[in-house]
């Protein structure tokens, strides 16, 4: 069994006490994790758009899916059908993998590092926040990038409420920042 798996079925007794939930079925759990780059003007560079790819891939475990424009913006200067960023989504076993190890080998490599922002929760239990450079994670070789870039993570939870998601977030061992919730 996956070891962040594991973690959760062993505080899912202190979730429902401090939840207060009475029904098993509304105990929250993580249901997916989303990771995205945007292109920007990298868009434009088949070479950098593949890159981005192999890197995200390598890091999720999973292949990374380039995301194309579904209509033009001038003001963005995106024109339909091309490259405008690169997304994955994990699930089940391969999710618990990343979460573990984003949360006991990458975020403790960053230089710095106070811990996540408690404010990215978006009122109905998911947490959002970003990354500034993909180096952080063990898989990525220096040698083979050719633009560092950054990556926003989307952990998405079967609850509702963002103090429920928060305190599942943290029982799973999410640094959050020192501070107000």
């Amino acid at each position: 069994m996956v070891r962040m798996k594991q973690k959760y079925n062993d505080i899912i007794p202190a979730l429902r006490e401090e939840c207060g939930i009475t029904n098993a079925m509304q105990i929250p759990k993580l249901e997916k994790i989303v990771i995205s780059v945007g292109a920007g003007e990298e868009g434009k560079d088949n070479k950098l758009i593949a890159n981005m790819t192999d890197t995200i891939s390598n890091i999720a475990g999973q292949k990374a899916v380039v995301v194309m424009a579904k209509k033009s913006v001038a003001g963005f200067k995106a024109r339909e059908g091309a490259p405008s960023g690169i997304r994955v989504t994990l699930r089940g076993a391969k999710m618990y993998n990343f979460f573990d190890k984003l949360v006991s080998i990458a975020l403790p490599r960053v230089k710095d590092f106070r811990g996540t922002p408690s404010k990215g929760f978006d009122g109905r239990g998911n947490y959002n926040f970003g990354l500034q450079e993909q180096l952080m994670f063990p898989e990525v070789v220096y040698d083979n990038i050719l633009k560092t870039h950054g990556m926003n993570i989307t952990i998405v939870t079967s609850t509702e409420d963002d103090k429920q998601a928060f305190t599942l977030l943290e029982k799973l061992g999410m640094p959050f920042a020192k501070g107000k919730k």
